[in-house]
């Protein structure tokens, strides 16, 4: 059995990976649905120092500390960020890597040089009297609340990078409700055959548009060798 550790996107809590979690469970896998560190639940914590580092610090420390050496890491969106970094310090720990729509950084990257004009614009037009948080997007789960500005603009240092980890799976959503940012890295990866590949019909919200075909693919990249 694995242990899954399911990091969200921007703006998210651990609730919006509840229901994989539970299906995971009942598969007999252990799984951490996390809440990063300023965000949802830990929303009490957001100062203007939280960045991408303390968000990989918050999986690592969760990797060490309940003595993890299993892990599927499956990070959605912003969370392909935290995950890359995660394994990147901790490769021994990690069994696999799912991006659920997501970023798949290298050295030096940030969310900022991944995505597009559109979702810039997302990432700046919600900064308000804060100054180093953007507001939750207005169609997003009543539960979103600011992420740390810091997080995404912070580049992403690596030593190896996700070819450390053996199984890789990248899950790409078809029906984005604007331009995606992630049609590079799909088309990027579909050539490359160290990744499997999946294209789900499901707007950006897999967890919530696809969950069977996301829990399939949980499952196949804990493998049993």
């Amino acid at each position: 059995m694995a242990t899954f550790v399911l990091v969200p996107g921007a703006w998210h809590g651990a609730w919006c990976f509840e229901p994989l979690a539970r299906e995971l469970r009942r598969h007999g896998h252990e799984a951490y649905p996390i809440t990063l560190t300023g965000v949802g639940g830990r929303k009490h914590l957001l100062t203007s120092s939280v960045n991408l580092d303390t968000h990989i610090d918050d999986v690592v420390n969760l990797l060490v500390d309940e003595d993890i050496t299993d892990a599927v890491l499956v990070g959605h969106s912003y969370g392909g960020m935290v995950t890359t970094g995660a394994a990147d310090r901790t490769p021994e720990r990690v069994r696999g890597l799912v991006y659920v729509d997501a970023f798949v950084p290298a050295d030096g990257d940030s969310c900022w040089t991944l995505a597009n004009a559109p979702v810039r614009d997302w990432y700046l037009r919600g900064v308000g009297a804060l100054g180093y948080a953007t507001a939750p997007l207005p169609f997003l789960d009543p539960r979103a609340t600011p992420h740390p500005l810091a997080s995404l603009l912070q580049s992403i240092r690596l030593r190896g990078g996700p070819d450390q980890v053996r199984r890789r799976h990248y899950v790409y959503a078809e029906r984005w409700e604007a331009e995606t940012p992630f049609r590079p890295t799909y088309e990027r990866l579909q050539g490359d055959p160290a990744w499997h590949v999946h294209a789900v019909a499901s707007t950006h919200n897999v967890m919530q548009g696809a969950p069977d075909e996301l829990l399939n693919v949980a499952l196949e990249a804990a493998g049993t060798d």
